[in-house]
This record gives C-alpha cells, structure tokens and sequence, in this order.
C-alpha cells in the first residue's frame, strides 16, 4: 500500500508566507501610527489592533517597538536602494556608461522615491527616534557613500572620498526637501534642480584645488 505523502514541505512553505505576511502586515501598520503620532506617543497596543495581531506576535517578530522602528527604517532604505540600482541598470543596458549620468539616474529614482515615500522621509529625517538610531542611519549612509563611489569610479584619495561623501549629502537634502513639497509639480522641480546642480559641478572632472 503506498503511503501518504506527509504535506510536510507544503505546510513549512504556507507557514513561511504566513510568517511573511504577518511582518509585512506590521510594518504597514507600524508606518501609519509612527507618521501619525511618531516614535514616543505610538503605542505598541494601537500598531497590532490595526496589524490585526497580537502584542506576542509583535515581540516575536521583532522584539519590541524600538526594534519595529528600526526594522521599517531598514526596510525603506531597501525600497530606496532597489529603486536607484534598477534605474542604474536600466540605463546600463540601454547603453548609458558616464559614471556621472548613471549616477543622476540613480539618483533621480532615489528622489522620486522620497516623494512617494515622503512621510516616512519627513519621520526618519525630522521626526524622533529610538536610542541606536542615529548609528544605524549613520552605518547606512557609509555604505551608500561606498556604492556611490563605485558607481562613480572614485579614487582613493581624500579628495574623492570628500567629493562622493558631499555627492551623497546633496541627494540626501534635496530628498529631504522633496519630501516638503506639496504637489508633485514642486517634487518635480526640486528633482530637476538637484540633479542639474550635480551635472553643473561634474566634480570627478574638477582639477584639484591646492593644499590650504
């Protein structure tokens, strides 16, 4: 008689997609209460009524509401970097190879991001924030400031690691301040201006100012 199969490899796949769900279903709730009423004043009680889960659940999947936190901010800065390193790789293969241009590609998906993403931009920059959040954002930045400087087939020296770090900060505030705007013809024009003040500079071709 042959045997039954033991469903053992479909139940872990449902348990995962269940398991899945249920962060990605706290995370959504989490945005809307931390935008709404930001880090302090949100309550771990309000965030899983509208998760539709339970406090334990929120505990087990993330160990408490700092953790919460940061894991959205994680999980933004990810949409974030997808879009930039998409719109880079589509204009690779339509056969885009300045390292400047590919960077303003990059760059204006980045921007648009954070307007569609502005309030959770506005909550990160501006809004407050659990203890150790200042050093992931921070340990996020060098890392953005690293692919950019491969991107941008930086050298080595202190000069090109200064260039790159403003390159990154520039993107960083006009981010900032597309996420102020208050229609999508200002976020469009802030866009614009960004990304022509950064084709205006084309610093990597600059020549060296002299030692102070």
């Amino acid at each position: 008689m042959a045997r039954k199969a033991s469903g053992r490899a479909g139940e872990g796949s449902w348990r995962w997609g269940r398991t899945a769900e249920t962060r990605r279903g706290m995370l959504e709730a989490a945005c809307e209460v931390f935008v709404e009423q930001g880090f302090a004043e949100a309550s771990v009680a309000e965030i899983v009524e509208r998760a539709g889960s339970s406090v334990g659940s929120l505990y087990h999947h993330f160990g408490g509401k700092s953790e919460l936190f940061l894991a959205l901010f994680e999980d933004h800065q990810d949409e974030q970097d997808a879009l930039a390193s998409g719109a880079v790789a589509k204009a690779r293969a339509a056969g885009e190879e300045d390292p400047l241009e590919l960077f303003v590609h990059g760059a204006r998906a980045y921007l648009r991001g954070c307007w569609e993403r502005r309030d959770l931009v506005r909550l990160f920059m501006d809004g407050d924030a659990p203890p150790g959040f200042e050093l992931v954002r921070r340990t996020r930045t060098r890392e953005w400031v690293r692919r950019n400087a491969i991107l941008l087939r930086a050298g080595t020296e202190p000069e090109d690691r200064v260039v790159v770090a403003v390159l990154t900060t520039v993107i960083g505030e006009a981010g900032r301040e597309v996420a102020g705007c208050e229609s999508p013809a200002e976020a469009s024009r802030v866009i614009g201006t960004a990304l022509e003040l950064i084709r205006r500079l084309d610093p990597l071709a600059a020549p060296r100012v002299p030692d102070a």
